[in-house]
């Protein structure tokens, strides 16, 4: 089998460089018909402005806010936000007690759900539901039927009169509990602030839908036993998967211990007592059946969730419920804080740095220099279309530090085709062919290029990882450009580098080629024909031997080394 010639192994790598480009359009392309895409980057809040929401703390009588509760709380709004793909917010406490959440564009209901619910998530025993108050005496074998109590009459006892035995008990459903729940109007519910009732109480709340009512038993398992939480569609006994969306649990050693024991009680029962509620913030989300007993510590939440929404309850799950519950005190659109003409003028130094990047590479490299004009334009259009398909795929955000992120890059980028260059050049030098010269100076170029980016990397992992806000954007486009500029390297650069060495121009080292043998010190004819070069008056020799020793590449040091012992071993030999 033949080996692949340079010239073939590059438009390989060009053909690449297409598929690559057309698959990045196509993606986006696919974003803009059929989802929210965009052909442009989304904005960030200093350039584009947004909302700001101010979260205040809901308190009973003489409860404060500490310090460290306002801290925890912040974090995890902060967690939030972030999964649900929203880029470039600000989080910040506002005096001593509320909460500043301020978040680019117009947030969708997920967002704001995310943010404004505490997402206390609660597990309590079914002992009553609206179904079973229809007749005189409920299939529980409580008095679901009884009248109102006259306001002129006894106050109804409250407090059980057998001590209940488990959170299922039904002594625990008292006569006033019961006049309560007959009594009960789902419009009160979130009135109430049930998401801070006693955990060790039984409770009355409704659904979700405000269709069902319930009394429940004591708390028996916290959010605080979740260890995971994900969205997914649900399966039937059969293994299919079906187009019901799904909070899937996995508990703790502590949760999975708790899970079993009761699922194991409740699995005995009947009627409603059969039914385990998942209550978040005080509302009943689902209350399913117990069907068996559960020891593998996982579950899964089950109701009318969408896709968005069955995601955002697995991160409020996933990063676990507020400390203390909040309520919105307002709610404002903002204005940009740099706006446009920041953004203009970012640009406008991106265009001053290119045209010198451009300037440069003319200057020194000659009509080589299209090669970088050419590898930075491919560079160009791979990261608008990634930081635009970023942008609706995982809520990325352009602000002003990471348009400072694409200017820097241009140097970076620049970088790799000078190191390349002067490898290519060097091995002419050194009396290689063209062709040769771009083959050995692309092995020794490439450990170069790897290493310089792989610091680089380094450095933007480094800075998105323990950074907030605004230095985040600038670590992410860095990091992209990063990768970026190596594909383009690779699939670009070294492939034009590979057909124009076949070409005659740049094969014979035309003076405008970049490549000229007399501007490089290693005059040549075809190909690695070398010829003396011409002499030189000696002091005129003698002003520029200095700046020709200086400007001397390792390949030409060595080999005026080795000419200077052989004139030396010669001159010996004639002298003996």
């Amino acid at each position: 089998m033949a080996r692949s010639t340079p010239a073939k192994k590059a438009w390989r790598s060009l053909t690449w460089l297409l598929v690559l480009i057309a698959t990045l359009t196509a993606v986006n392309a696919g974003g803009v018909l059929f989802s929210n895409g965009s052909w442009t980057p989304k904005l960030a809040l200093d350039l584009e402005g947004g909302t700001q929401i101010v979260l205040q703390p809901q308190l009973g009588e003489g409860e404060t806010v500490s310090g460290e509760q306002l801290t925890q709380a912040v974090s995890i709004i902060r967690q939030r936000i972030d999964a649900g793909g929203v880029s470039e917010a600000e989080i910040s406490t506002q005096g001593t007690q509320n909460i500043v959440v301020s978040i680019p564009g117009v947030p969708d209901q997920q967002t704001l759900d995310r943010i404004e619910s505490s997402a206390k998530l609660e597990f309590r025993p079914v002992l009553v539901t609206d179904a079973a108050a229809t007749s005189s005496t409920g299939e529980d074998g409580a008095d679901a039927s009884a009248a109102p109590s006259d306001p002129a009459a006894a106050p109804l006892e409250s407090t059980p009169s057998i001590s209940p035995t488990d959170p299922s008990d039904l002594n625990y459903v008292t006569p006033a509990l019961l006049d309560q729940f007959t009594n009960f109007n789902c419009d009160d519910v979130d009135a109430l602030g049930l998401n801070t009732a006693p955990s060790d109480q039984p409770i009355v709340t409704c659904d979700d839908t405000d269709s069902v009512k319930y009394i429940l038993g004591p708390v028996e398992i916290t959010g605080e036993n979740i260890s995971d939480a994900s969205a997914g569609l649900s399966t039937n006994s059969q293994g299919a998967t079906t187009n019901e969306w799904g909070v899937n649990l996995e508990f703790d050693a502590t949760g999975t211990e708790q899970f079993a024991a009761v699922s194991e009680r409740l699995f005995a029962l009947e009627g409603a007592r059969n039914q385990f509620a998942v209550v978040l913030d005080g509302r009943v989300i689902t209350a399913p059946t117990t069907g068996g007993v559960f020891t593998n510590g996982e579950a899964r939440i089950t109701g009318s969730f969408t896709q968005e929404s069955s995601q955002a309850l697995a991160d409020q799950l996933k990063f676990g419920a507020l400390p203390i519950g909040f309520e919105v005190q307002s709610r404002d659109t903002i204005s940009a804080t740099l706006g446009s003409s920041q953004l203009t003028s970012g640009i406008i130094a991106g265009f001053i740095g290119l045209i010198l990047v451009v300037i440069y590479s003319l200057f020194q490299y000659r009509l080589l220099g299209f090669v970088t004009v050419a590898s930075l334009i491919v560079a160009g259009v791979l990261t608008y279309l990634v930081l635009a398909i970023l942008s609706w795929r995982q809520g990325f955000r352009l602000s002003l530090a990471g348009v400072a992120g694409l200017i820097v890059a241009i140097g970076f980028t620049a970088d790799s085709f000078i190191v390349y260059f002067e490898r290519i050049r060097d091995e002419l030098r050194d009396g290689r062919s063209l062709e040769a010269a771009v083959e050995a100076g692309w092995t020794r170029a490439l450990r170069t290029i790897l290493a310089a980016k792989g610091v680089n990397m380094l450095s933007a992992v480094v800075l998105f990882v323990l950074a907030i806000g605004n230095v985040r954007g600038f670590a992410i486009t860095f990091g992209i450009t990063v990768i970026i500029d190596v594909l383009v390297v690779v699939l670009f650069t070294h492939p034009i580098m590979q057909l124009l060495a076949t070409t005659q121009f740049y094969a014979n080292g035309h003076r405008l080629s970049g490549l000229d043998p007399q501007a490089l010190g290693a005059v040549y004819r075809g190909r690695a024909q070398f010829r003396a070069p011409a002499a030189v008056a000696p002091g005129k020799k003698a002003a520029g031997g200095k700046e020709t020793v200086r400007r001397q590449t390792i390949a030409e040091r060595k080999a005026a080394e080795a000419e200077k012992s052989f004139e030396d071993a010669s001159t010996k030999g004639k002298k003996s």
